[in-house]
């Protein structure tokens, strides 16, 4: 083999050939010619061709005479070689990852209404074949529309028929596992196929149909985990209250904020949706479930268990909660991550009654939980608390904890550091208030439940001291039917040591309060007397 044929073999294995280092000044004076077969770039002495649009050329070695040959592989047709672009996205597949993708890729190219898109490709009808009612369409259409958009070589092309391999897995591959920047160029393409920014109003509309689709998709998968994709009554609808408060976390080109409804003329370039998709990890994650679950594609890479927790209720018992799956997963994404897998129902007001004296019995020492109010005049939230209940005089709780609302608007309330009213639970105090609080002080929380069940309130002028919350409920004095604790991640061990132990066993206040409201302990006598304790 010549010294020529050696430093070619070299160059081809350490993919190095086309770099402009090589290029001048390893190879110039050679004196072969190196003409490309296409004409792309006519010939050249002594340098390879420049990359070109319409192909790549790759320097492969032949055993058979220690012979280099040339090929060339051009978007559209099958290969060894694939462009660079395309090698990059491969890269961040597993390789079962990038077989299944291929797996289905080839499915979708061989479905029958294909036939009239580009060989090794596919049309509109062939992915709604595909996914039938498990998306809507207008969400499908999007993701089409998207994918033919991608231009892997990074110079826009005519309009095709249909969606190549090499654009299908650039859309999966910015989609699942791309950054901000590839994940915000996707949503562009999806939204619209001219370059450059984009109406408000259209990234309103984009967010919507994403929401819209997560609940969608999960319902249609049975993946509802026991929760409901209910409507709430009036207007905005879950859906749309989701989608405003992912698009209120955005940042505007002159630093504002989205608020009222003149925001909606504005202009997002994609610098304002890349800064938007990293800061809001809503989008990526629900990107990630219209994908798995629609596609039905790398469904073991997706943890639906911290998405969507699963609703545990008291056997035989039927139970319609305030909240919907969508509520659900945007308070369950404010956890912690060993808080996510299940919610546990401690307490209702539909099952339990309307007793405050059941509130604390069914509460105290069951864990971190949820409390859920939904007011008469149909306005949702509540607050978080990190620790267990405690039925005592004092403010307890650390800065985990955190107040929300879910309708009409969606958005969570930290703690401000200006105090440490996190939580309060009292009763049968003469000088000091019963009732459950979260933040602000006594007579002024930020939300507030009396011992007088039924009635409560939500004091801010102009926000809540401990989590600068403003007023949660219609009315700053309000009255509610429907009160919910749901009780997070796994029972403490407290309460698994207990055994066959009663809570009333283990708190006195507890059993002091079920006396004084005259009811009667129902499993006296009916179960081992409790061991004492060593």
């Amino acid at each position: 083999m010549c010294s020529y044929c050696v430093l070619r073999w070299a160059l081809a294995w350490t993919h190095c050939v086309e770099t402009a280092l090589l290029q001048q000044i390893l190879l110039p004076g050679l004196g072969h010619s190196t003409a490309c077969p296409r004409r792309c770039q006519g010939t050249r002495q002594g340098r390879l061709p420049r990359a070109n649009p319409c192909c790549r050329t790759h320097w492969t070695h032949r055993k058979a005479g220690g012979v280099l040959q040339r090929t060339h592989w051009v978007p559209g047709e099958m290969g060894n070689s694939r462009s660079r672009a395309e090698q990059k996205c491969y890269s961040q597949f597993l390789p079962e990852e990038q077989a299944e993708v291929d797996a289905l890729f080839g499915t979708l190219s061989l479905d029958k209404d294909s036939s009239e898109a580009l060989p090794r490709s596919f049309s509109l009808q062939a992915l709604k074949n595909r996914i039938g009612e498990a998306l809507p369409p207008e969400m499908v259409t999007r993701l089409y529309d998207g994918m033919q958009r991608v231009h892997p070589t990074g110079r826009a092309q005519g309009p095709s028929k249909g969606v190549s391999q090499e654009q299908f897995t650039v859309s999966l591959s910015h989609l699942l596992k791309g950054s901000s920047e590839e994940r915000s160029l996707m949503i562009l393409k999806m939204i619209s196929a001219k370059e450059g920014p984009v109406k408000a109003r259209d990234l309103q509309k984009f967010t919507e149909d994403l929401v819209g689709s997560v609940e969608h998709v999960l319902a249609h998968r049975q993946e509802l985990k026991g929760w409901t994709r209910k409507k709430a009554p009036g207007t905005p609808t879950r859906v749309q209250a989701l989608a405003a408060h992912l698009l209120s976390e955005m940042k505007l080109p002159d630093g504002s904020r989205p608020l009222g409804p003149h925001w909606l003329d504005h202009a997002c370039d994609r610098a304002t949706v890349e800064d938007w998709v990293f800061r809001v990890p809503h989008v990526a994650t629900f990107l990630r479930v219209v994908i798995h679950q629609g596609f039905l594609v790398l469904c073991s890479s997706l943890d639906l268990a911290t998405l969507v927790p699963e609703c545990q209720v008291g056997p035989g018992q039927e139970f319609d909660s305030v909240l919907d799956v969508l509520a659900v997963i945007y308070l369950n994404s404010h956890l912690a991550r060993e808080q996510r897998h299940h919610w546990r129902l401690l307490f209702s007001s539909q099952l339990h009654g309307q007793s405050f004296s059941q509130l604390c019995g069914h509460i105290t020492h069951r864990g971190p939980c949820l409390i859920l109010l939904e007011d008469q005049d149909g306005h949702v939230f509540g607050g978080f608390a990190s620790c267990p209940w405690e039925v005592k005089p004092q403010f307890q709780g650390d800065e985990r904890c955190f107040l929300f609302s879910v309708s009409p608007s969606m958005a969570v309330y930290r703690h401000t550091g200006y105090n440490d009213h996190f939580m309060y639970l009292n009763c049968g105090q003469q000088t000091i208030p019963n009732g459950l609080g979260l933040g602000g002080q006594h007579d002024y929380f930020g939300l507030w439940v009396d011992a007088d069940f039924g009635k409560g309130h939500s004091k801010a002028k102009p926000t809540c001291t401990t989590y600068n919350s403003p007023q949660l409920s219609s009315k700053e004095n309000f009255r509610f039917d429907k009160m919910e604790v749901w009780a997070v991640g796994d029972p403490p061990e407290s309460q698994l040591v207990q055994g066959k132990k009663s809570i009333l066993d283990v708190d006195p206040e507890a059993r002091a309060l079920l006396e004084i409201t005259g009811q009667t302990r129902h499993s006296e006598g009916l179960r081992e007397a409790p061991e004492d304790d060593a």
